[in-house]
C-alpha cells in the first residue's frame, strides 16, 4: 500500500495528477517549457490582481507586459493577518496553512491552495528518487525538532508513522542519545537520513569518536540528504566517511517549495517546474549570473496566496553554466540579515566568522558546536560547547586569525556553554547578529 500517497490524498492533495502534470512539465521540448515557464508567470500575476485585494493594492503600478514593473515583496509585507491575504474564494478553512520557521528573524503564517501544495510535493517526491528514495516504501531516519507539548509530540509521530519515518530529537544531542541513535540504526532497516546539517553533524563526529562507520550496522542505508542549515565541504566529507553513503544537499522554504536539490553531477539544480528564481541586486535589477545578489522566487502555482517576486531573504549566485530549463545555484552565501558590519564600515557575511572559525576550532576535537554572535560594531562572542575549555593560546590564535581575515580592531570574547540555543523548530542558526537593524 502506498501509504504516504493515501496520508496525501485524504487531506485533499491530489498527489496522482501532480506527478503526472510534473511529468508533462518535464517532458516539454526546451522551446515549450520555456513558453510555459512564461505563461505560468503571467497568469500568477494576472489572478492575483483581479482575486487578491491585498496583492490588488501592493501592485497598483504592475505592467502585465513588463516583469520587471512588479515590485519586490519581502516578508514584512506578509505580516498582517492571514485571513487579509488570501485570494476571493479562499479560506483558512480550504487551504493548506503553516508558519515560517522565524530563521530570518520575520516569521508569519502562510498558506497554499491544495493542487500547489500537490505540485509541492510531487516535486520533492520526484528529487529524491533521482537517489532512488520512495516516500511509499524508504524508511527514512529524521533528525528534526518534535514540539515538547503532549499534544503536537504525538501529532508528529502519527504523522511520522505515515510517512514511513523515525525521528531522532535534535534537541538532545548528547553521547548517550547518540548511542540510542546507533541502537536503532542496527536494528532498522533505513534507506535514507534527512534533516537539519548541525544535528546530522554532531551525530558523524560520534560516529568518528566510536571509530565506527554507519553503513557497517546499517547495509540498507543508501544517501544521507542534509536541509536548512549551512553544508560545509569538511563537514560534508566527514558524513560520508562516516556514514558510508553520499550526502546530498538540499535548499528549499515551507512557504514555497524545494528550491534547489544537488543533482547526480554534484550541482544544484534549481526547482524551475514550479518557480521561477531570479538574483537581483540592491535596486531590484536581475543580475547577471555569476554575480551575487538577493534570492527572489514567484510561486507558479499558489493561487492562495500570492509569493511574487519574493525575497526570501538570501544571498545567492547563479552559475554560468546553467540555463533556463536547468538553472544552477553555484553558491548559497548566506541570509541578507546574517551580514556583520564592521568599524571600518566594511560588510561581511557573518558566517565569514563562522567558517575562519571552524578552520580552527574544531581542530582537536575539543569543540562540537559554536555559535557566532555580535553584540556591537566591534564586538563578537563565540559561544561554543565542549568538552573542555579552551586555552588562553587557543583564545588569542583564534581571535588574531578573524583580526587578519576581516580587520584589526575588532574584540572577540569566548563563552563556554553546556548547549547552544535552537529554534522551536531545533534549526542552528550559527552567526547572529545583535546590532539594532
Amino acid at each position: 500500500m502506498q501509504l504516504f500517497d493515501f496520508s496525501l490524498k485524504i487531506n485533499g492533495f491530489a498527489i496522482d495528477k501532480a506527478k503526472q502534470t510534473l511529468s508533462e512539465i518535464q517532458n516539454k521540448s526546451d522551446a515549450d517549457f520555456k513558453a510555459y515557464v512564461e505563461g505560468r508567470k503571467r497568469e500568477i500575476v494576472d489572478f492575483h490582481l483581479k482575486h487578491n485585494s491585498f496583492y490588488k493594492d501592493f501592485g497598483k503600478s504592475i505592467d502585465l507586459n513588463d516583469w520587471n514593473s512588479i515590485p519586490v515583496m519581502t516578508k514584512r509585507h506578509l505580516q498582517q493577518p492571514i485571513e487579509q491575504r488570501l485570494s476571493e474564494g479562499f479560506s483558512t478553512k480550504n487551504v493548506y496553512i503553516n508558519k515560517t520557521s522565524g530563521s530570518s528573524g520575520d516569521p508569519f503564517i502562510f498558506a497554499k491552495d491544495k493542487w500547489c501544495h500537490a505540485m509541492t510535493w510531487a516535486e520533492i517526491m520526484n528529487r529524491f528518487a533521482w537517489y532512488d528514495i520512495d516516500f511509499n516504501c524508504s524508511k527514512q531516519a529524521r533528525f528534526y525538532g518534535i514540539p515538547l507539548d503532549k499534544k503536537g509530540y504525538y501529532k508528529e509521530r502519527l504523522k511520522d508513522w505515515f510517512a514511513n519515518r523515525f525521528r531522532f530529537s535534535v534537541f538532545d544531542l548528547s553521547a548517550t542519545n547518540f548511542f540510542n541513535a546507533v541502537a536503532k540504526f542496527k536494528t532498522t532497516p533505513f534507506d535514507y537520513i534527512n534533516g537539519y546539517t548541525s544535528a546530522i553533524v554532531q551525530f558523524a563526529k560520534y560516529l568518528k569518536q566510536q571509530d565506527l562507520v554507519l553503513t557497517s550496522v546499517c547495509p540498507t542505508l543508501k544517501v544521507c540528504i542534509v536541509t536548512s542549515e549551512m553544508l560545509f565541504e569538511d563537514d560534508k566529507t566527514l558524513m560520508e566517511t562516516q556514514f558510508g553513503v553520499p550526502v546530498v544537499n538540499e535548499y528549499g522554504a515551507s512557504e514555497l517549495d524545494l528550491i534547489a536539490f544537488q543533482n547526480r553531477n554534484d550541482e544544484w539544480q534549481i526547482n524551475s517546474e514550479t518557480l521561477f528564481v531570479e538574483v537581483l541586486d540592491e535596486n531590484n535589477r536581475v543580475l547577471p549570473n555569476g554575480e551575487e545578489g538577493r534570492i527572489v522566487i514567484t510561486s507558479l502555482y499558489n493561487k492562495a496566496h500570492p509569493f511574487i517576486r519574493y525575497d526570501i531573504g538570501d544571498l545567492g549566485v547563479l552559475s554560468k553554466s546553467g540555463n533556463f530549463r536547468t538553472p544552477i545555484l553555484e553558491q548559497l552565501t548566506g541570509r541578507t540579515n546574517d551580514i556583520a558590519i564592521l568599524p571600518s564600515g566594511k560588510k561581511a557575511a557573518g558566517l565569514t566568522f563562522y567558517y575562519i572559525t571552524k578552520s580552527v576550532i574544531e581542530n582537536d576535537g575539543n569543540v562540537s558546536e559554536f555559535v557566532i554572535e555580535q553584540e556591537a560594531l566591534d564586538q563578537f562572542t563565540v559561544l561554543y560547547v565542549s568538552k573542555k575549555e579552551l586555552t588562553e593560546s587557543q583564545k588569542l590564535f583564534i581571535s588574531k586569525e578573524m583580526k587578519r581575515y576581516l580587520e584589526p580592531g575588532i574584540i572577540i570574547t569566548f563563552k563556554r556553554v553546556n548547549v547552544l540555543k535552537r529554534s522551536k523548530s531545533g534549526k542552528l542558526k550559527q552567526f547572529i547578529s545583535n546590532l539594532a537593524s
